[in-house]
This record gives structure tokens, sequence and C-alpha cells, in this order.
């Protein structure tokens, strides 16, 4: 096989996101700037790998990288190494399969639980869609719209309580239009008011489905607690560059 493969993969590995602050590396061990960049490397690459696989025989990757460096005779074929790669890859993906779909199937029981005993809470409403809210606080501002630009602050849970996501954590609210978001937000928030703070339970399909995305996986309902910051100027409604805005009625 060729080297530049091999060059390429070490490369590629290099394109991982970094580490976080917190996780500092060890560096007693390793002497020099060239020890610190081949562990780089290395690192990274196993980071990368292990995003996608489980399990790997590490000694035989290790042996592998290293006949590949000493430019050795490969112990199999390129043919060989095809062959083997693909089908070591349809194997995963089978897995993978098999391991959403029992998640799915999993989740889809905990949501439907958690949403019936989330409904006879009281102040909880339901509506046509599904769609479970509880007023913490009303405000009494303006009502958006679908296609109005939204402020808002939201911490995200799944039904176990774990965080997802989290604009209060982050210290920073987002904006959004609000026909660009998940049908449970597009439906939620344009019944609140600016100022008002709601509790929100999306069943799956008002949420990311039977995909999921990210750490939510699929079937997932989802808790968000929603506080509605302001409401914008709909994209559509902003003047187009070079308009002259002052002959034109104010909204």
């Amino acid at each position: 096989m060729k080297r530049t493969l091999i060059a390429a993969a070490l490369l590629a590995s290099l394109s991982v996101p970094a580490l976080a602050a917190d996780k500092k590396v060890a560096t007693s061990v390793l002497a020099n700037d060239d020890a610190k960049a081949a562990y780089s490397i290395g690192f990274l690459s196993g980071m990368s790998h292990a995003q996608h696989i489980d399990k790997l025989d590490i000694d035989s990757y290790v042996s592998g990288f290293r006949d590949a460096f000493a430019k050795k005779e490969p112990k199999l074929s390129e043919d060989e190494m095809k062959s083997t790669l693909e089908a070591f890859r349809n194997r995963l993906q089978l897995e993978a399969a098999e391991k959403a779909n029992r998640a799915a199937t999993e989740n889809k029981a905990k949501s439907a639980a958690f949403l019936a005993e989330n409904s006879k809470k009281p102040g909880v409403k339901t509506t046509s869609s599904g769609l479970q809210y509880e007023v913490m606080t009303q405000g009494t501002g303006a009502t958006p719209k679908a296609s109005d630009m939204v402020k808002v602050h939201y911490h995200g849970t799944l039904v176990n309580g774990s965080v997802f996501d989290s604009s209060v954590e982050r210290g920073e609210p987002t904006t959004f239009q609000l026909n660009q978001v998940i049908p449970g937000w597009t439906e939620g928030l344009q019944l609140m008011k600016v100022g008002s703070k709601f509790r929100f339970a999306l069943p799956p399909e008002l949420a990311y489905g039977e995909q999921g995305v990210g750490p939510i996986g699929p079937n997932s309902a989802l808790v968000f607690e929603v506080e509605l910051l302001g409401i914008e100027k709909p994209v559509s409604d902003a003047p187009a560059a070079g308009t002259d805005t002052k002959s034109k009625k104010k909204k």
C-alpha cells in the first residue's frame, strides 16, 4: 500500500478537535519536542479511531504502524488489506445499527413513561401535538410568530436529568428564527410572551425523532426550560442593503 496513504491518515488525525484545557497531558516522560510531536500524533490518531471503533487490537495496530514507518514489506497484500478492512467496516456498521435499534426501542419506552408521568403534574398542559408545557413565569410582552427572530435563554436535559445543551451554563443567550428549529420549539415559543419562562417536555417526534443527534439518542423525549428574552424583526422584513427606509412605515 502506498506510503502516502499512511501519511495522509496521520495528517488527518491532527484535525481532531483540541483537548479540553483541564485534560493536560503529562510531559515528564517526553524528553524533547520530537517525542512530544510523536506522542501527539499517536494520541490524536487513537482518539480519532476511538470515536468510531469500540474495540481494536492495539498490538496489531502498533505492529502495522511500525512496519509501515520502517518501510518493511507488509504482512498482508494490498488486496488482503482492502478486503479485510471492507469486511471490518461492514461488521462495525452492522453492530452500530443493532446498537442504535436497541437504543431506539429503550428510549421510546422511557420517553413514553416519562411523558405519561409528567402530564399528571399540577400545572402541566398538553397540546394536540403532544407538547407538554408548564408556565414558570408569565411575561407581559408580545408573542412571537413562527417567522420571527427570537432571543432566548434555555437549559436542555434528557429525561434522566443529564444536560445536553444550555445557553444558561454558557452564560450567553441565543438568537434564531423560530421556524428554523425543532417543531417543539416552534410551537412552544408561540405560546409564550416576552418575559415568560416555560418548562417544555417534548415527545421525540417534536424533537429529533428516530435519528437523534449528538448526545441525544433516537426516540428521546427532551425537557427544556426556556426564557423568552425578546423578539426581533423577521429576516424577511429586514431591509435590503442600500434600501431607503425613511419613506417606509414603521412596523
